[in-house]
């Protein structure tokens, strides 16, 4: 196989240079990869070329090449060693040339052979960058956008660009078309900030016929709306002479040893940790089999199938057009892997980093290389634990350190940094830093921002909205069987003065078993401090006398607050609950559903199932294989400090083991810190304090000791 590579917009593309051939061999004799390794550049090379000819006469596009991870129960069987190795598959959607209407096809690498073939009917699949890209380079042709352009004495359209979004919805056309809308920006140069000259319209483009299908002018009062020329830019090349410099001194991350962690192939070591790292073109990073070893128990200890970000929402809070339409679903309409950066060192890694790789497909099925998709990395995270006795001087203090995997995508104008991260007690946390520029629009002088905006500059309104996630987790739990418990602090319901509760200071965590889906639809409880603890019955820990289990912390879970009945609310199914639990089903996985562009969320779709069917069967979600979609995320009033571009702003989500260990998992870390100070002993013994301050201010630290700040102060 001869293999041709060129270069395009940060992706490496390969290409095959015999594509015309008419016979494709069979390969039993498959690559010993990890079963759930993404596809490798041959292998999106062999589907692609299999589905061609299969296809024959069709012509085709294609919307992604992907792995087909395998069956849960025929990869457990494997990694168990109770059966063989699973085929290599690949899945992929595919549509013919110039028209919407998609198929799902999965191909056995080994047998070279298409296994299934399947229309998909009223939904159209994810926008990829090449899709978004028609928009621009038709708009700038049509006549209607060029005199839209004239009309406000904009003449050069070199300088207009435009941000292609999935359309959302549009009464004007129905599902046989395969829309976009596109958000209008003009730039006095080439690197100026395009978000401080928003334009009054917007255009709606067919995708597939490369056609402007409108050119939607916003007029106020009859008028339009003049261009805000005033920069405000913030690369170095407009405001270096702004930099001060002399004021922060370097900080440098060194690990002269070299990590911690250890990879083999995409399989990752790290303290008591183990798991799998994946990546697709839709979820990005993919962990799987994460599991710990347990000195205590004598055994590795499994904890979750498989975690991942599954879909995103980020509706916009101004309801006049074409605003209304702005609800972006950065997952499943155009693929967080899709829209990954290749990482810098220094930038957006600090340290000694391991760095993977990304393959993706084109829309001609050729595979495309993300180079240092994921960084890999430790991080100092301050204290693990600590004690100081005041009586004898006795000082310990261990540091914990984090471990973290992470990417970077550009979604238009936000910035999201994903950071999976690990701690030594056990702890996993998934954290979203938000960054990047506002979405931003023109003001007429009529107007005013407020209510459902912030003027942020003069005459420039960023509109409220919000960012909600959801995190998919497959847990396992120190085994396949595993139920919810809701945990809310509520006070004892026994009155002040009472035999149980003289004093009226008992509290306690209230346990609700969330029996079935629809009993499991929760949100968090600011009053109650909510909780929900992911747990085996059958485990029991033998000091707490309770199930294992692995708590869910998330107070950070605003829901969707459009209308209940409206396009977004129906659409965003998801993020009406903080929580939602159903039995696993393979390849039921995207809450918002496999084809989320111009979806309109109705129960029941034949090809395009959501979290709410699953929630409607209401099964037994008890002690068995299940699911959890936890949401999270803010609410978002602009500021003036967001503007030009933003800080970055985090939010998370935490699983803590609760009662999972007998105690404190991380004592096998050496203390950093280990101090006695013998001469405070007699002070103590003679009542003399003052004495015991004076030792303890004067003593030395025991040898190893990292930090003389450690001494006890009274």
């Amino acid at each position: 196989m001869n293999i041709d590579t060129t270069s395009i917009a940060g992706y490496t593309i390969f290409r095959e240079e015999d594509t015309c051939s008419s016979v494709v061999e069979p390969n039993p004799q498959q690559p010993l990869v990890h079963p759930l390794d993404q596809l490798s550049i041959k292998e999106i090379l062999l589907a692609s070329k299999v589905i061609r000819q299969y296809a024959q006469p069709k012509q085709l596009k294609f919307n992604c090449v992907t792995l087909r991870e395998p069956l849960k129960a025929e990869y457990q069987a494997f990694r168990e060693r109770r059966g063989p190795r699973p085929d290599r598959k690949a899945f992929a959607i595919v549509l013919e040339k110039g028209k919407s209407p998609c198929y799902e096809v999965v191909v056995n690498l080994v047998s070279a052979s298409v296994e299934l073939w399947k229309e998909i009917y009223d939904a159209n699949p994810t926008l990829t960058l090449e899709d978004l890209d028609v928009c621009e380079r038709v708009s700038r042709a049509d006549p209607r956008f060029i005199e839209a352009c004239r009309e406000i004495g904009i003449t050069d359209i070199s300088k207009v660009f435009i941000d292609a979004w999935a359309i959302g919805f549009d009464e004007r056309w129905g599902h046989e078309r395969r829309l976009q809308q596109g958000i209008v920006y003009y730039r006095n140069s080439d690197l100026d900030n395009q978000y401080a000259h928003p334009l009054d319209f917007s255009v709606v483009v067919d995708t597939e016929a490369e056609e402007v299908l409108s050119v939607d002018i916003r007029r106020v009062n009859g008028e339009r709306t003049k261009v805000p020329f005033e920069e405000h830019n913030f690369l170095p090349d407009f405001i270096g002479d702004q930099y001060v410099e002399g004021l922060l001194k370097p900080i440098d991350i060194t690990q002269p040893q070299g990590v911690s962690f250890r990879m083999r192939g995409n399989e990752l070591a790290w303290g008591q940790f183990k798991m799998h790292i994946g990546f697709n073109y839709r979820e990005g990073i993919v962990l799987s089999d994460v599991r710990v070893d347990d000195p205590s128990a004598g055994r590795q200890r499994t904890l979750f199938n498989r975690i991942s970000v599954v879909e995103m929402v980020v509706p916009y809070g101004e309801p006049s057009a074409p605003h209304h339409k702005k609800h972006a679903f950065d997952v499943g309409e155009y693929g967080t892997g899709l829209m990954t950066n290749s990482l810098q060192l220094g930038c957006d890694c600090k340290g000694a980093i391991h760095y993977l790789d990304a393959i993706v497909s084109t829309a001609s099925g050729d595979p495309a290389l993300i180079k240092n998709a994921v960084c890999i990395h430790e991080e100092d995270n301050g204290l693990l634990y600590k004690h100081t006795d005041y009586r004898d001087g006795t000082v310990i203090s261990a540091r914990d350190r984090r471990l973290i995997i992470s990417q970077i995508i550009t979604a238009a104008n936000y910035d999201y940094c994903f950071y999976h991260i690990f701690t030594l007690d056990g702890t996993y946390k998934l954290e979203i830093k938000l960054t990047g520029q506002l979405n931003t629009t023109c003001m007429h002088p009529s107007e005013t921002a407020a209510p459902y905006g912030t003027e942020v500059a003069p005459r420039i309104n960023a509109h409220n909205h919000q960012h909600i996630f959801s995190l998919r987790i497959d847990p396992e739990v120190d085994g396949p069987n595993n139920s919810v418990v809701m945990n809310d602090a509520v006070a004892a319901d026994d009155p002040v003065g009472s035999a149980a509760n003289p004093y009226g200071n008992a509290f306690l965590a209230k346990k609700t078993l969330l029996r079935t889906s629809k009993e499991a639809a929760t949100s968090y409880k600011h009053e109650t401090s909510r909780a929900w603890n992911i747990i085996n019955p059958t485990s029991i820990n033998e000091t707490s006398h309770t199930p294992v289990g692995y708590k869910i912390i998330n107070n950070n879970c605003p829901a969707v607050l459009a209308k209940p009945g409206s396009m977004v609310w129906k659409r965003a199914a998801f993020a009406r609950e903080s929580l939602f639990v159903v039995p696993y089903k393979d390849y039921e996985l995207f809450p918002a559903g496999d084809y989320v562009c111009q979806s309109e969320g109705e129960l029941g779709h034949p090809h395009n199932a959501s979290v709410l069917d699953w929630v409607a069967r209401d099964e037994n979600i008890v002690d068995t294989d299940i699911v959890c979609y936890v949401q999270f995320g803010l609410t978002h009033f602009p500021r003036c400090e967001d503007f030009p571009i933003m800080p970055s702003e985090p939010v998370s989500v935490m699983l803590r083991a609760t009662n999972f260990y007998q105690k404190n998992p991380a004592l096998w870390v050496p203390p950093s810190t280990y101090a006695v100070d013998t001469s405070s002993k007699n002070a103590f013994s003679n009542g003399n304090h003052s004495t015991v301050a004076a030792a303890a201010a004067n003593a030395a630290p025991a040898a190893g000791s990292c930090c003389s700040a450690d001494k006890p102060r009274l």
